[in-house]
């Protein structure tokens, strides 16, 4: 019986992996294409990146950082493809913003009567 002979190819761990490590503020997005050798980290991308030197501030915190929108650890490891977001913290908390966004909501229902 045959196999499809991409099928075994696409199975195997390729020799570099291809990631891109991105960092936004809200009037700046700035994102780094790498190679990176199998096994790499996120913490790995992240340093290879030199966005930490290009964006002080967000090393003077603990860092945090997602793949494609998912929170994950700094040793959380790469897959060819993967796009690893450097997180900056929340301004406001999206209860509170909320909370806040349905009682103005309400004040502005009972003016209106």
């Amino acid at each position: 019986m045959r196999s499809w002979p991409g099928r075994a190819a696409s199975m195997e761990k390729p020799e570099t992996l291809r990631v891109r490590v991105v960092y936004a503020l809200p009037e700046q997005q700035l994102g780094v294409d790498l190679s990176l050798a199998p096994g790499a980290s996120a913490a790995d991308a992240i340093d290879r990146s030199n966005l930490l030197q290009k964006f002080p501030e967000a090393a003077e915190r603990p860092l945090a950082c997602a793949v494609f929108g998912r929170a994950v650890p700094l040793s959380h490891e790469l897959r060819d493809g993967d796009r690893v977001e450097i997180l900056r913290p929340l301004l406001i908390d999206p209860k509170e913003s909320r909370r806040e966004a349905a009682n103005r909501s309400r004040a502005a229902a009972r003016t209106r009567r």
